[in-house]
């Protein structure tokens, strides 16, 4: 059986990738091979080894070949795709699991590559899984997509927006044997985006507070889910970068309502002047999101967040700002100050220009 799963959304290929390894006996047949580092002869002798000790051989190639510049999505006439086209035989070790093959020659391009896997399938052993794992939507003259329709199964993953979000944690939730209430479900859906993983991950947590066959609501996401109020906290310093204090005083005190602790909202307002100061340096290098999620080791949605503001701050504005903090946290510790007098004036003063000595 041949599975090809496609499309921009990973964690779904991923979990896809789970149940197919759950549903079949593989044991120790299992080998896994990443695009760009195997040749089609190393992929199709693993293939074509015989299972040990069992009915199935699962083989896994996750990405396809990187497109050399300059090349066509046809391959070259002198690219017949043959199996045996890099004179590579494909090593297997002991119990029939294949070694990790070399990386693919260089005359084998991805064209070439794809069209020979294509044409593979066709006489591919019965006791051989094959899944293939791409990352972005293929078009439907694909080789790949045409053999997987014609002899196995085509999956394709694509992140959901907008009420098929809302209707994807809806059906997250129910999976978790608990129900989410509408606004529950639009309110992580506006605040996390789609993000699959990191709302799964969310809703793990919300359905183990809530108990088998209870509901989450609004108020469980405010409370529990610090994405959400990290995301909050980010609407509060847009307000502040768009110098509308009263909704960033509105913000503030409807966090204060919701039992957020006035130390733990400085926290989050420091950590995110922090990433913006980070962000706004890194950006200027020519580093992009992913880039910079990866560098400074925080969520990519954070990173797309804070690459919409960096603009409205100067970095003296936004180093100003976070003096304040401190000296905001060091005055509440010292009780100096009532908390909510204390976070209004931070509110008042954020963003100002620093005076000049």
């Amino acid at each position: 059986m041949f599975y090809l799963l496609h499309g921009d959304d990973e964690f779904s290929s991923r979990e896809q990738l789970k149940l197919l390894r759950q549903q079949g006996n593989f044991d120790y047949n299992q080998d896994t091979y990443y695009g760009g580092e195997v040749s089609l002869a190393t992929l199709t002798a693993t293939c074509d080894t015989l299972p040990f000790l069992t009915d199935q051989r699962l083989v896994i190639l996750e990405g396809l070949p990187k497109k050399r510049r300059g090349e066509d999505s046809a391959p070259a006439a002198s690219d017949t795709g043959s199996v045996a086209s890099d004179g590579e035989a494909g090593e297997t070790g002991k119990g029939g699991k294949a070694k990790k093959g070399k990386k693919s020659s260089k005359g084998e391009s991805r064209a070439s590559f794809e069209k020979g896997l294509a044409e593979y399938v066709t006489s591919m052993p019965a006791s051989t899984v094959l899944v293939v794992l791409v990352d972005e939507v293929l078009d439907a003259a694909h080789p790949l997509l045409k053999a997987a329709s014609q002899h196995g199964k085509v999956i394709q993953c694509t992140l959901p927006k907008g009420k098929a979000l809302e209707s994807w944690i809806s059906k997250r939730a129910k999976g978790l044997g608990v129900s989410i209430a509408p606004d529950a479900a639009e309110l992580l859906a506006n605040f996390i985006g789609n993000h699959l993983r990191l709302l799964a991950n969310e809703l793990d947590k919300l359905a183990t507070y809530v108990g088998a066959g209870g509901t989450i609501r609004v108020d469980t996401v405010r409370k529990l889910s610090a994405q959400v109020q990290e995301a909050r906290i980010f609407d509060l310093t847009d307000a502040l970068a768009q110098r509308n204090r009263k909704q960033a005083l509105d913000i503030l005190h409807d966090l204060l309502a919701d039992g957020e602790p006035p130390l733990r909202i400085i926290s989050m307002i420091t950590t995110q002047v922090r990433t913006l100061l980070l962000v706004k340096e890194l950006s200027q290098q020519g580093m992009r999101g992913s880039q910079i999620a990866s560098t400074i080791g925080i969520a990519p949605f954070v990173v797309e967040k804070a690459l919409r503001q960096p603009g409205k701050f100067s970095s003296a504005q936004l180093e100003s700002a976070y003096r304040n903090l401190l000296e905001t946290d060091a005055a509440l510790k010292r009780s100096r100050l009532t908390p909510e007098l204390a976070l209004d004036l931070l509110v008042v003063s954020f963003g100002s220009e620093p005076q000049k000595v």
